[in-house]
């Protein structure tokens, strides 16, 4: 199988993950929770990681660094630490439902600053013309249906002008794109440990300038009398066994990024994306949601087939042994800005992992279907 669903999760890991997923399983036990050898690994081991992630994402403190189950998790945590019921919100045109379920159940008034796909300036005009209405910004860095790299930078200068306060859902960017939590000046930003990153499932983070509201109460393993969570970060927000073996295998993962970088990653995706995209430009009856221009979209390209539906072209690729996704993928506000919420598309999403060779058959698959339909 070829996979090309890395937007989803990542199914190729570094190196050493696994063997450090199955080390804890057999050897940690829970930080916090005694003074004995496993329980004691299992604290460093959380600490290492909240350190790696500190230095990756230039945060100051690593218990500013909060882990969480997935993004979703960690954007709960924040929306509601920061948006009151009915509170009026701006939100990017570009925001996957883990975005806007949380703010629908608040009975938030969204304020959508979209402009057309890969337009980064339509959307700052429009994001400047709303900002002044706004209680809160929730912002995704980059589109998980077409990659779209949002100019999140200036935006976060207008929310320190504004003294708005700014939540950055960098699901598609952690571990691609250089993203400094000190200098954006967010209250918060929420990511995986499963796509970029490279870790396993059921890990996420949540970078914290100041402290939140907790989410879940629980035991914390710090200030046991105590009826309500700590006050302190990051035993506030983590009630609860942490995901022990899930967080050592995102630390292995994390040391293959420290080691080469997210701008060699950003380059690696960048040329698989090129030639993917050159490839696909062949077929016949396939529209592509391209930009050309590599700073505005990241390893992410959706397709739609223009005769047949989304759903058999993703089908018909599985069974030729191509992994992608079609659909809305969780973001249907995403596909009203860019008009393709009657069809969805289908989205091809590479890793650093994916080779040349996995593109061109691909490729060539995606030909062979669309000359059958």
């Amino acid at each position: 199988m070829i996979y090309l669903d890395s937007a989803a999760t990542s199914l190729y890991k570094p190196e050493g993950v696994q063997l450090a997923v199955l080390d804890a399983i057999n050897h940690m036990a829970s930080p916090g929770r005694g003074s004995h050898a496993p329980a004691m690994a299992a604290a460093e081991c959380c600490y290492n990681c909240r350190e790696q992630l500190s230095r990756l994402f230039h945060v100051p403190s690593p218990e500013q660094v909060v882990f969480t189950f997935n993004a979703t998790h960690g954007l709960n945590i924040a929306i509601r630490s920061l948006v009151r019921p009915g509170g009026r919100v701006l939100v990017s045109g570009w925001e996957h439902n883990a975005v806007t379920r949380p703010l629908h159940a608040l009975g938030a008034e969204l304020l959508v600053a979209a402009g057309e796909l890969f337009s980064p300036e339509e959307f700052l005009r429009q994001a400047a013309a709303k900002l002044p209405r706004a209680e809160a910004v929730v912002c995704t860095h980059v589109s998980n249906v077409f990659g779209y790299v949002l100019p999140i930078g200036e935006l976060a200068e207008l929310c320190r002008r504004a003294g708005k306060p700014l939540i950055i859902d960098a699901s598609q960017s952690a571990g691609v794109l250089d993203l400094d939590f000190a200098a954006l000046g967010a209250e918060f930003v929420a990511m995986p440990g499963h796509k970029g990153l490279m870790g396993p499932q059921g890990t996420g983070v949540l970078l914290c300038k100041n402290s939140a509201s907790p989410l879940l109460y629980g035991g914390s393993g710090s200030e046991s009398m105590l009826q309500d969570m700590p006050e302190f970060l990051p035993d506030r927000l983590e009630a609860g066994t942490h995901n022990v073996a899930g967080i050592a295998g995102l630390s292995a993962a994390l040391r293959y990024l420290l080691e080469h970088g997210t701008a060699s990653v950003r380059a690696r995706e960048r040329e698989l994306l090129e030639l993917l995209a050159g490839g696909l430009a062949e077929a016949e009856g396939l529209r592509l949601f391209y930009a050309g221009a590599a700073a505005l979209q990241s390893g992410v390209l959706s397709v739609l087939p223009e005769h047949m539906s989304c759903e058999a072209l993703g089908e018909a690729l599985d069974r030729a042994g191509i992994a992608v996704r079609s659909g809305l993928h969780c973001a249907p506000l995403a596909h009203r800005s860019a008009g393709t919420a009657a069809t969805g598309t289908v989205r091809f999403s590479v890793s650093p992992f994916n080779t040349p060779r996995q593109l061109d058959r691909a490729v060539a698959e995606c030909k062979k279907i669309l000359g059958r339909g």
